[in-house]
């Protein structure tokens, strides 16, 4: 089983760690595994795939710290130990979780989300912030759809290129904090879509 997930590389749902020394670095991948479609972590596996093995005893304890006091709210981690050659590999694992966003604990104390996309975990953005907020509302909430809503809609579907937020504010004459709350509003009920490309977000009509 552990060879097979080894061959499979770092993913989207899956990330090595040769060892743990960081244990806010740790939070960061569980909030972005939970923020997201949940995920593996196999410690104890370099980079390159091959096994280094651990002391497990240690790094489960630094997993469920990071787990329980660098994650707001808590993540819950299962946690099972394998033994490849007489080295041990400590795989946690994490589901999506149902209270979105989960923050972690960053050096200064303050907390940030992160979203896990391709093998990076990705600070979340505001527009995804404002989505997490949003499904916590009432799913049959309208949207009024004006002629403001159609203009700012045409704006993205005209576009020669996927807008960033700053721009589409930009060009739509938009306070930050109204482009953001329109994008995610246009986003719930279908309309656009949230793309990560060249380490940006972007927003494209659908």
């Amino acid at each position: 089983m552990l060879h097979h997930l080894i061959a499979q590389g770092e993913h989207q749902q899956q990330d090595f760690k040769y060892e743990i020394s960081d244990v806010r670095k740790i939070a960061r991948t569980l909030s972005a595994f939970a923020n997201t479609d949940g995920g593996r972590l196999l410690i104890g596996v370099k980079d390159n795939g091959k096994i280094a093995g651990v002391r497990s005893d240690e790094e489960i304890y630094m997993v469920e710290a990071a787990a329980a006091l660098y994650c707001v709210p808590p993540v819950a981690c299962h946690m099972s130990v394998h033994r490849v050659e007489g080295r041990g590999v400590v795989i946690a694992e994490v589901e999506p979780s149902a209270e979105r966003p989960v923050r972690a604990r960053l050096d200064d104390d303050s907390l940030c989300a992160y979203m896990r996309i391709a093998d990076e975990n990705i600070v979340a953005s505001p527009v995804q912030m404002a989505l997490w907020r949003e499904a916590d509302r009432e799913r049959s909430t309208m949207m009024s759809f004006t002629a403001r809503e159609q203009l700012l809609l045409k704006l993205l579907a005209d576009s020669p290129e996927p807008l960033t937020l700053n721009r589409f504010a930009r060009l739509g004459r938009l306070p930050r904090y109204r482009a953001v709350q329109q994008l995610a509003l246009f986003i719930r009920f279908g309309l656009v879509e949230q793309q990560f490309v060249d380490h940006t977000f972007v927003y494209v009509a659908v």
